[in-house]
């Protein structure tokens, strides 16, 4: 393992770590960003799974959000520190919610991503995510539409044999933990 690759631990949001995630939150988002309230009571939904990526500092470099609803889950956010951007810190991100349907046996996953957000659309379409639409005017700060986004079912081989090697290509770039 390369020890000059940024190291990253992948662990659940806790309350506590809602200080940290929302000052990412505002950098990203703007005024039209999630409140401190809106994380607390996901961190606390049965059906939400939120995670955080740390430093070796223990300090939050990036989030995502989903909700694990019968076989689907549904991303509802993903961020990184602007400062911490382009180190593979999101795709580590996407990976562990990936892995974690595995675990719980979700076979689709679903986003929405603003049409004009090309890095995160190629990352998604790396990882298998097909447009499937677009909702009109969907972003409040600047109604952009957003294109709908799903993979097709996970457990099958040609997704998990390309999933793998997302991994390990991943792998030789950022160390997670």
């Amino acid at each position: 393992m390369n020890t000059e690759l940024l190291t990253v631990q992948i662990e659940e949001m806790t309350t506590e770590d809602v200080n940290e995630v929302i000052k990412i939150e505002e950098a990203s988002y703007g005024e039209h960003h999630w409140s401190k309230d809106s994380f607390y009571s996901e961190v606390s939904n049965n059906l939400a799974r939120y995670y955080v990526a740390k430093d070796e500092n223990n300090n939050i470099l990036g989030y995502i959000g989903s909700w694990f609803i019968i076989e689907e889950a549904h991303i509802t956010n993903v961020s990184v520190s602007p400062e911490q951007r382009r180190k593979s810190i999101g795709e580590a991100l996407l990976v562990h919610v990936v892995q974690q349907c595995y675990k719980e046996k979700i076979k689709y996953i679903t986003l929405e991503v603003r049409v004009s957000n090309e890095p995160a659309i190629k990352l998604y379409e790396k990882y298998q995510f097909k447009s499937l639409g677009t909702r009109k005017h969907y972003y409040q700060d600047n109604n952009e539409d957003a294109l709908i986004m799903w993979t097709e079912n996970i457990f099958w081989d040609k997704f998990k044999s390309d999933f793998e090697k997302n991994i390990q290509e991943l792998n030789s770039r950022i160390n997670i933990k």
